[in-house]
């Protein structure tokens, strides 16, 4: 059996090491010149961590320690227990650069799998695919194409209403931290090394640029706490991202039209504000693998692919869009002061649980390679 993957993104690719894991022949599209991770850091909740291991995909993970939450000025709001986060939620919350994780799913496909600056210009739901370059008849066609996927039909993403600058600065010895203010959050994420992950969202009008990046970072977020304004000076300006977070408003009927499956952004794009969208994404990916290795047809495997994914994940999506608007994105200083009042009773151990019943999720078996064949 034969599958096209437009994109070569986290599910993209994970769907093309899944599919190969249950014996079809992959080719993965992607419109860019190389596959790279494109980004800065991810968080990967434990759901996550069990896709990867199923997959048999290996990546430098990094453990996150006791951190918390504070406002601007450093003062804690609430504290969080990693060592009761891995008792309740079966693992340690981690995070890598997106670039690792790209580079680890990639080295899991053979280099002719892939097919770079290949832009797709048609998908058929009878599994037919037009790219720069040629065009092939699949089986099953994977749309992995993002949020402004063009093979899914229907309304266009909206936006969150936050806007978010991301970068990675080189930092050693900086723990894990959110802190929150009216309308904003800044979060850092420790990654393997000395490299840390931060980044920005704050309420502001869609499609406001700044002209200097680094001198508007500093003036609305100079005088937050250490170790901030330091992360802000150690990242050069041309590797800060700056993108307004847009979702899917309209959730879908259905994943599936004829033989195309779509998956991760392409299906459920949802705003970060619970650190799901690549998770869900790599649960999608093994899903599907997993669907077409126990179904005798393609229609019966993306019936069921489509049954078990699309409550999940526009759940999740949905829990995604309510966490913003009563944490990060509140911006009524009763309602504010109300809230942080709320939290600072909550024990650590009992922050600790938030989200289990998320990253509680676990994955199904996937075929195991094949051992190889001795002469």
């Amino acid at each position: 059996m034969d599958a096209v993957v437009v994109g070569g993104g986290i599910g993209g690719l994970a769907a093309a090491v899944g599919l190969r894991r249950a014996g079809w022949d992959v080719t993965v599209l992607e419109k860019a010149p190389e596959i790279t991770g494109a980004g800065a850091g991810i968080s990967l909740w434990p759901n996550a961590q069990r896709c990867l291991d199923v997959l048999g995909v290996q990546a430098p993970l990094k453990k996150q320690r006791d951190g918390g939450l504070r406002d601007k000025k450093g003062r804690r709001i609430t504290g969080w227990d990693s060592a009761a986060f891995e008792r309740h939620h079966g693992l340690p919350l981690t995070a890598i650069h997106r670039r690792d994780l790209v580079d680890a799913l990639a080295r899991a496909l053979p280099e002719e799998t892939r097919k770079t600056g290949a832009e797709v210009t048609e998908v058929r739901e009878d599994g037919f695919v037009r790219y720069t370059g040629g065009e092939l008849q699949a089986d099953l066609v994977v749309a992995a194409d993002g949020i402004n996927s063009r093979i899914r039909n229907g309304p266009p993403p909206v936006y969150s209403g936050s806007t978010a600058f991301r970068g990675v600065a080189c930092r050693p010895g900086t723990p894990l931290s959110t802190s929150w203010d009216r309308g904003a959050e800044i979060g850092v994420l420790p990654l393997t090394g000395d490299d840390v992950y931060w980044w920005i969202s704050y309420v502001v009008r869609a499609g406001e640029r700044p002209a200097d990046v680094k001198a508007y970072l500093k003036q609305h977020f100079g005088d937050w706490h250490d170790p901030i304004p330091a992360l802000i000076d150690a990242t050069p300006a041309e590797h800060i991202l700056h993108h307004d977070l847009y979702y899917l408003g309209t959730p879908l009927t259905s994943y599936v039209r004829g033989r195309i499956a779509l998956l991760g952004d392409a299906a459920h794009a949802m705003p970060p504000f619970l650190g799901q969208g690549g998770c869900q994404a790599l649960e999608d990916a093994v899903v599907l693998a997993h669907s077409v290795s126990t179904e005798d047809t393609v229609p019966k495997a993306l019936e069921r692919y489509d049954r078990e994914r699309r409550q999940r994940s526009q759940k999740v999506a949905r829990d995604s869009v309510q966490a913003g608007k009563i944490g990060p994105q509140l911006t009524n200083p009763v309602a504010t002061t109300v809230r942080n009042t709320l939290l600072r009773m909550a024990p650590a151990k009992a922050t600790a649980r938030i989200g289990a019943g998320v990253s509680g999720w676990r994955p199904p078996d996937l075929p195991r390679p094949a051992p190889p064949r001795t002469p």
